[in-house]
């Protein structure tokens, strides 16, 4: 785990990432240096391979910035003007998909649940086989807004039942939970270097269909955002079109070094179980309340019910926390009071028993402030 001096992210990402992860970024690359390249390769190859891709039909694409850059790549490189997606949305980034195809002029649709409710495969099907001009679907795998996971390989199966491309926006879900843009039948993926691989904001990739990426030539309204452009360009000598951030890309290698060593998604999706449980469990001691039914929570962040007591206000709450040595979230969900506590990155049990502690101690001092 990490030793570093600072707060404990105990959230989505940024996370707190190990010493070793930090260690190599105080080495300094060339862009245009050949140890650089194979670097940045051998990087884009176990991405992709993490992914369930095949060397000769997929395509791992890396996009300069956050998430959101390589979500608006995807829907803008691998969507033509003509093709309608439909958006299945229970969140907040879900949202944000059909704000980056308004914005893009790429027609689509929105089907909505709420922020507690995972989408059923079953209603999909039925929507598609109502509306032949639907040509491609997308959906949130795990919905950082409330921690809830959609059931992607059923949804998957759907969509490719029904002959329809699917692109997912595996953000907070990548490198721990399964996918297999292989056998699932997924057309694009996208995720970033901060989140389950443990590796430090600044990189975000597409894992897509190199045919189908290769039929798109020309499609993007963008040109800092064109996979194609860009998967061109690295493959013909192995070049980003743009100033690659080394840094963060060096990083990355290093984080993917710790998830094999660890065991893989597999196991690293074992420990983050384990620090939800531990979580919601001690939570509860302190009469804590998830908003998620246990059956759609996710491993990776957890939303918390606001306590409507006269001694919780989320700022003091936080600060007071943070001066303990921990970093939370506040909530996101629109119907919904709430806060969220974080569970991936480089922790385990032990430091949410810690952080648990910590809650303990901070809940008792403000309720004493307030009797005072």
């Amino acid at each position: 785990m990490s030793a570093s001096a600072g707060p404990v992210l105990l959230t989505p990402g940024p996370l707190t990432t190990s010493d070793r992860v930090k260690a190599v970024m105080l080495r300094d690359w060339g862009s245009r240096d050949p140890a650089f390249t194979r670097l940045a390769g051998e990087v884009l190859e176990r991405v992709r391979d993490l992914a369930g891709g095949r060397p000769e039909d997929h395509v791992c694409v890396p996009v300069q910035g956050s998430g959101t850059f390589a979500v608006e790549a995807m829907l803008g490189s691998l969507l033509r003007p003509d093709e309608r997606l439909l958006l299945l949305v229970n969140g907040a980034y879900g949202r944000r998909m059909a704000e980056i195809c308004r914005r893009l002029g790429r027609p689509f649709e929105v089907v909505e649940v709420a922020e507690t409710q995972a989408h059923d495969p079953a209603a999909l099907a039925g929507r598609l086989a109502a509306d032949p001009g639907i040509a491609a679907v997308a959906i949130v795998h795990c919905e950082t807004t409330s921690g809830l996971v959609n059931p992607l390989e059923e949804i998957a199966a759907v969509a490719r039942a029904a002959g329809r491309r699917l692109l997912v926006d595996a953000m907070s879900s990548f490198g721990a939970l399964a996918v297999d843009v292989s056998g699932w039948g997924i057309s694009a993926l996208a995720a970033s270097s901060n989140k389950c691989l443990q590796g430090v904001p600044g990189l975000a990739f597409v894992v897509c269909r190199s045919d189908e990426l290769a039929a798109r030539a020309g499609v993007s309204p963008s040109l800092a955002l064109d996979l194609e452009d860009q998967a061109r360009a690295l493959a013909g000598d192995g070049q980003w079109r743009f100033t690659p951030p080394t840094h963060v890309v060096a990083a990355l290698h290093e984080a993917l070094q710790e998830l094999a060593e660890e065991g893989g998604p597999a196991a690293r999706l074992n420990r983050y179980t384990a620090n939800r449980d531990t979580l919601i469990a001690g939570m509860a001691r302190l009469g804590f309340v998830p908003a998620l039914d246990p059956a759609l929570q996710a491993p990776v962040i957890v939303s918390f019910l606001e306590p409507r007591e006269a001694w919780y206000e989320f700022s003091t709450f936080y600060d007071a926390l943070e001066a303990r040595g921990f970093a939370i979230y506040a909530g996101k969900m629109k119907a919904l009071g709430t806060f969220r506590v974080g569970t991936i990155g480089a922790i385990d049990s032990l430091v949410i028993e810690r952080f648990l502690a910590s809650v303990q101690a901070v809940v008792t001092d403000l309720k004493q402030k307030l009797i005072r």
